[in-house]
């Protein structure tokens, strides 16, 4: 269950009780009268099933209230009551498949923004993908995949394309095109530091095997980059975040920036070429498998809404 909270101009009011009262997803129905202050108006609240959310949202912006007040919803724990159980019994689908499409924007348009958290957490996973690389650790590759913050951006791409909403596509792109160079610019400052005081020896990367499939690039590459893509955003859609941290280990995108660097300290281009490549490679096979995971999605989501009122006749 999601709690909604829709802050109304008192003359829609009535118009929003009686569209959440009709709705058979919606339990718990509360209307304090003249209580919001900016701006005025009433506060309406209710608890709706999560696969009602997406409509019933839909149904309270076409009253204008996303532009006349405010519409806010929260995930719900714990709901005991006879009431949410009808409310969730009696909505179309199921709860785990349901997709909130005006939460879903609000995640990813969080996470695509490029700034000092996001630019340091990306810095941190670089560098521990280049330590990987230079000790022919695995362990520590796989650390900085789970680090690195990249797949929110991706996914707001996704969502940005799927929905024809160019500014997340432009906002994330930054954070993408911006961040990977700063993070790498960085990497490289540290390599270059770590090898003058005798640390690391770049050279030891042709000697270094475990963690060859940094840059070793094929059709394989491509099918793991899909195959992530479609579980994160199914993850992601789902509110199933803990399979989140599977797909950052599948994917090779910041191991592969840091190698890129330290093939290029230790002069191996043909490896910096190839890593280029397996970051690029992953990078848009996440994005095309997470746009095709929505769009199934939006469209199993629409015709579920348009065959339910033939269903009731």
């Amino acid at each position: 269950m999601l709690h909604l909270r829709a802050v109304c101009p008192p003359e829609r009011t009535a118009e929003a009780v009686d569209l959440l009262r009709e709705h058979p997803g919606t339990a718990h129905l509360i209307v304090h009268r003249g209580v919001a202050v900016t701006p005025e108006g009433d506060l309406v609240e209710a608890d709706v099933a999560r696969e009602a959310a997406d409509e019933i949202v839909d149904a309270l912006c076409g009253l204008g209230l996303d532009h006349s007040g405010g519409i806010t919803m929260e995930a719900l724990d714990t709901a005991l009551s006879d009431a949410a159980d009808a409310a969730e019994e009696s909505a179309p689908g199921e709860a785990a498949d349901a997709v909130v499409w005006q939460e879903l924007l609000g995640r990813t348009g969080e996470e695509s923004r490029w700034n000092a958290t996001f630019q340091a957490f990306l810095v941190i996973a670089c560098l521990l993908a280049a330590v990987g690389v230079l000790t022919d650790s695995p362990v520590t590759v796989v650390g900085a995949m789970v680090v690195g913050p990249e797949f929110g951006p991706l996914a707001a791409i996704a969502m940005g394309l799927v929905l024809r909403r160019w500014d997340l596509v432009r906002r994330a792109g930054l954070a993408l095109v911006a961040g990977f160079p700063v993070a790498m610019a960085c990497t490289l400052a540290g390599v270059l530091l770590g090898t003058a005081a005798g640390i690391f020896e770049p050279d030891v990367i042709v000697r270094n095997h475990e963690v060859d499939f940094v840059y070793q690039v094929g059709p394989a590459s491509f099918v793991v980059a899909l195959l992530a893509g479609a579980a994160g955003m199914l993850a992601m859609t789902s509110a199933k975040s803990a399979a989140l941290v599977g797909v950052f280990i599948s994917v090779t995108t910041v191991p592969a920036a840091g190698y890129v660097v330290v093939a290029a300290v230790a002069g191996r281009w043909d490896r910096a070429g190839f890593s280029l490549l397996q970051l690029l490679v992953n990078l848009a096979g996440i994005v095309l498998a997470a746009a095709i995971v929505l769009i199934l999605r939006r469209r199993k989501q629409r015709s579920g809404v348009l065959l339910r009122p033939l269903s009731r006749g």
